[in-house]
């Protein structure tokens, strides 16, 4: 017999659970508490299952038949009424979960921000922290405010390119291409830990202009080279700057280096600048020319008891700046055009090649290390007692060009 309305108020509770059964699966069941509950009892795939109506007397008999017809149309198109509850019940916690999120500062949870955070945790490890700060600040910066909040297997190329291509209109292609792909990136450790199918950053990989290869402005004609030195020990500039000036041309490294150069990196008895090349996380030597001796032995006294070689003027701890040297040429009158900071480097690879010299020893040099670690730390002296020969060979053409001598320009146009 189907439920009555009276049958259902007038159920009094037993010492065990029990059912009033209605029709097509549907019963009330009374607890011994006194509690009253409408379920529906069916079959799905093979499986018996049980789906939650509503608590009586807040749910009615006939509300609850009506839940019944429902869940009964859902399982004739083959579609499980259960699970729909449980997505429902997922989906508001994830709602609920995710605005608190928002609420504490952080981001939805498997949007292409929160992946993308986890994935910059996990190769943190893998670069220095001034890499992975830019990373972040790339991001924060161009993707975020964009598709940040879209679910991270909602993202689709048209997104991507919508942010990349204002930078592409900037002409920052360095940038539009670091940004894309960082953004592959993301979706290759999405992809392999199931939160995504595809990579839609790669269709706009030739959506990007190749950028054009900039070579750094440097002087290459040896009388031109002895002109600029001539100009170089003639600058006025304060006393730690000159002493930073002076020294770029006899070392030709990365002039952040040189700014960045230590005192506790520097060997003045055995003549010799060891430090890690945070470019590629590898440890360097510089063999040091007689001339550079002297010029670290004179800014000594002034700097020697503070980190850096060459501090800032301003006092603060820190190396002078990252312009001073590009600075300094432009007062000398150098244009960018003519000669950079970085262009000490082009100079010194261009003549000591022409000279004969090594050109694995001129590498070496010049810290184009080992892509490999493990052969680029077992290499880092390879070539070194041929690189001391040659630094105080360059010191010395160095000197010679600043006092005027005569260089037999060297063809470059014979084979």
């Amino acid at each position: 017999m189907s439920l009555t309305d009276p049958a259902c108020k007038n159920a009094k509770p037993k010492e065990k659970p029990f059912k009033l059964a209605d029709d097509k699966g549907l019963f009330l069941l009374v607890n011994p508490n006194g509690s009253k509950y409408f379920r529906l009892k069916y079959r799905f795939d093979g499986k018996e299952k049980m789906l939650a109506l509503g608590v009586y007397p807040e749910i009615s008999l006939k509300q609850a038949r009506d839940k019944r017809s429902d869940a009964r149309e859902k399982l004739a198109a083959g579609i499980d009424p259960g699970a729909i509850i449980k997505d429902k019940k997922l989906a508001k916690q994830i709602t609920s979960e995710n605005q608190n999120r928002l609420d504490s500062g952080h981001p939805i949870l498997n949007s292409f921000e929160h992946i993308t955070l986890e994935w910059l945790n996990s190769v943190a490890h893998l670069v220095t922290d001034i890499t992975h700060k830019k990373k972040i600040r790339r991001f924060e910066k161009y993707v975020f405010p964009l598709i940040g909040g879209i679910a991270i297997d909602k993202v689709n190329s048209p997104h991507i390119q919508s942010l990349i291509k204002p930078i592409v209109a900037k002409n920052t292609l360095e940038t539009a291409h670091r940004v894309r792909g960082e953004i592959a990136c993301v979706f290759s450790y999405a992809i392999a830990h199931g939160l995504a199918l595809h990579d839609p950053a790669q269709a706009i990989a030739r959506q990007i202009p190749a950028q054009k290869v900039k070579h750094h402005a440097a002087l290459i004609e040896p009388k031109d080279v002895g002109q600029l030195l001539r100009d170089i020990f003639n600058y006025q500039g304060t006393f730690v700057v000159q002493c930073a000036f002076r020294l770029s041309p006899y070392l030709f490294q990365r002039p952040g280096e040189i700014r960045q150069m230590e005192w506790k990196d520097i060997d003045l008895d055995t003549k010799e600048w060891r430090y890690l090349v945070t470019k590629r996380n590898i440890q360097h030597i510089v063999p040091l020319s007689t001339q550079a001796v002297a010029i670290l032995k004179e800014i000594h006294p002034l700097t020697g008891t503070s980190r850096y070689v060459f501090p800032s003027s301003r006092g603060n701890g820190r190396p002078m700046s990252d312009g001073t040297i590009r600075t300094a040429l432009r007062a000398l009158g150098y244009d960018k055009d003519i000669m950079s900071a970085h262009g000490f480097r082009t100079t010194a690879s261009t003549l000591l090649n022409e000279q004969g010299w090594s050109p694995d020893a001129i590498e070496r040099q010049l810290s184009h290390m080992e892509q490999n670690e493990i052969r680029a730390a077992y290499n880092r002296a390879q070539y070194l007692d041929e690189r001391r020969k040659m630094m105080q060979a360059w010191a010395d053409f160095l000197d010679s060009l600043k006092n005027g001598a005569t260089v037999i320009p060297f063809n470059r146009n014979l084979a």
